[in-house]
């Protein structure tokens, strides 16, 4: 079975059937066994002098796990690795708790709160449904290159050692990227090679969404937008969304009790949004999986 349709295979798969809690009540899920590591990790050597060498020790450390441990699990057979990279995505989870947030809305202001603090780092306690949805469609394209394209990309390119490095690297990023007195040096390694490896696959997010919407023509602007965002790369996914269902994203929001002004996404766009808008951006998910789907198939029978 080629990689490709390992992929397509997966994708099915992880679309299906998701992120089965029997399981995961039973068993920890990958992404908390990486997490759990990189946290020791943390804890260990994020102190004292050299952290920045100790930082770029982690992530080399991270890699190599991932090739070893990746090249072990190929040899169990592709069925096995159809189900290890449909564990690695996260197209029908993603989904559910994007569409959640919208459901939530439409039963109280408190519930759509509560639904989106679920997948947002900032405050909500005093969002009001604009913000909660901008919220939840900003957070659904960000996370469907990271949690669907990238992942599908570096498992095209690198096998299950591409996609379980890519994860590493991913969750690395997450928990220790950032720019706080605390990362800045010791996060830097994990930092810098997360936007070097989401590099094209947050652009192919953008051009995924963007084409079924008939807004490929809106590049310019796409990509105008993309370069306001602090990330060089998840404003890619979000330009593009915002074009796509025609509505205004980013702007002001607050992060730990504090008001910060952020630069409007298609300011153009419908600022007054709400379940509805969340909806539109789902089916936008949902036609870029496609998108994706399709052309693992395609590969798989040219490579077959």
């Amino acid at each position: 079975m080629s990689t490709p349709i390992v992929l397509f295979a997966a994708m099915l798969l992880d679309a299906l059937f998701g992120e089965p809690d029997w399981l995961w009540r039973r068993v920890p899920h990958p992404a908390v066994l990486m997490g759990k590591v990189i946290g020791i990790c943390d804890a260990r050597m994020n102190n004292g002098k050299l952290r920045k060498a100790k930082g770029i020790a982690l992530v080399l450390g991270l890699v190599f796990l991932g090739a070893v441990l990746g090249t072990f699990l190929q040899f169990l057979g592709p069925l096995f690795e159809v189900v290890i990279v449909a564990i690695l995505l996260a197209q029908r989870s993603l989904v559910q708790h994007v569409s959640g947030v919208a459901n939530g809305l439409r039963m109280s202001l408190a519930e759509g709160r509560r639904a989106v603090a679920r997948i947002v780092s900032r405050d909500t306690r005093s969002m009001q449904e604009p913000a909660i949805s901008r919220a939840a469609i900003e957070s659904a394209a960000e996370n469907l290159s990271d949690g669907i394209i990238a992942p599908a990309f570096w498992f095209l390119i690198g096998g299950l050692p591409g996609i379980l490095i890519y994860k590493l690297i991913n969750t690395a990023d997450s928990m220790i990227g950032y720019r706080t007195e605390r990362y800045t040096d010791f996060g830097w390694a994990a930092a810098r090679l997360d936007d070097l490896v989401n590099l094209i696959p947050a652009r192919l997010t953008a051009v995924f969404i963007a084409l079924p919407a008939g807004a490929l023509a809106q590049w310019a602007a796409i990509r105008a937008d993309a370069s306001l965002h602090r990330s060089p790369n998840a404003g890619w996914p979000e330009a593009a969304m915002a074009r796509a269902i025609g509505v205004a994203l980013a702007g002001p929001r607050a992060y730990d009790g504090v008001m910060q002004d952020f630069a409007w996404v298609n300011g153009a766009g419908e600022r007054a949004i709400g379940p509805t808008e969340i909806d539109a951006c789902v089916t936008r998910l949902w036609h870029a999986w496609g998108i994706a789907l399709a052309l693992a198939f395609c590969l798989g029978i040219l490579t077959s």
